[in-house]
């Protein structure tokens, strides 16, 4: 999708880079999303005291509550995963809801973006399996009973190919269709009346889309911790 103003890539044109800008806005994009993370992570950061001012509580609510969902999952063998689940959540939402700002566009409508994040989860899967079980992580390829392996270990490994397509489509689909209809509302409609209600409809699908990932991606790890049946 062409879109017809985009800030930073106007902005890499101004310094010379504009090829690059052009080529690839959803790195530039998603480097916008990293620095805003670390400027509100440094944020809330700051000034932490005993009684909390109101940033230190926004931000104190939104981490307890991301962490108290995954521990619900996956128990309490599972919280050292907490910083991976809620950057992954952290990143798509913010990175979803950027694409609602005028000169903005979400890193997560590319499918470059989406297929990244699909595959840290993917792999950080496998990588939890075998830390918690060694070589036997592979009877989780294996099936109930040793006669049943050549049916059920392609089935596996197809299935574990097949997260990685569902969790990049998926969320490529939902927020590149949402910048197109947005785009084409701007082009018929004009910048104000039409598209205010697809952009309050992206907040949620914006979080919605966030949310999901950030569930399929707990109940991966969570799965690849438990033992083989």
């Amino acid at each position: 999708m062409e879109h017809p103003y985009l800030f930073f890539v106007k902005l890499f044109e101004f310094v010379g880079l504009g090829h690059f800008a052009h080529a690839y806005p959803h790195v530039i994009y998603s480097w916008v999303v990293m620095l805003l993370l670390v400027v509100l992570g440094l944020l809330s950061a700051k000034g932490i005291a005993m009684v909390p001012n109101k940033m230190q509580n926004f931000f104190e609510i939104i981490v307890a509550g991301i962490e108290d969902f995954m521990v619900d999952i996956t128990g309490e063998e599972g919280r050292w995963l907490f910083p991976l689940v809620a950057t992954i959540f952290l990143y798509i939402f913010i990175g979803n809801l950027i694409g609602l700002v005028p000169g903005f566009f979400p890193p997560t409508a590319s499918l470059n973006t989406t297929l990244s994040c699909a595959l840290v989860v993917v792999v950080f899967t496998h990588i939890i399996g075998v830390k918690y079980h060694g070589v036997g992580y592979i009877k989780h390829f294996m099936g109930p009973v040793w006669w049943m392996i050549p049916i059920i270990f392609p089935i596996e490994l197809i299935g574990h190919l097949a997260r990685i397509l569902s969790l990049s489509f998926r969320l490529f689909g939902n927020m590149m269709g949402h910048e197109l209809v947005l785009g084409i509302l701007f082009a018929l409609a004009g910048a104000f009346f039409a598209p205010l209600p697809i952009m309050a409809l992206g907040i949620f699908v914006a979080l919605v889309q966030a949310f999901v990932f950030f569930l399929l991606s707990i109940m991966y790890f969570t799965g690849a911790m438990e033992h083989a049946h």
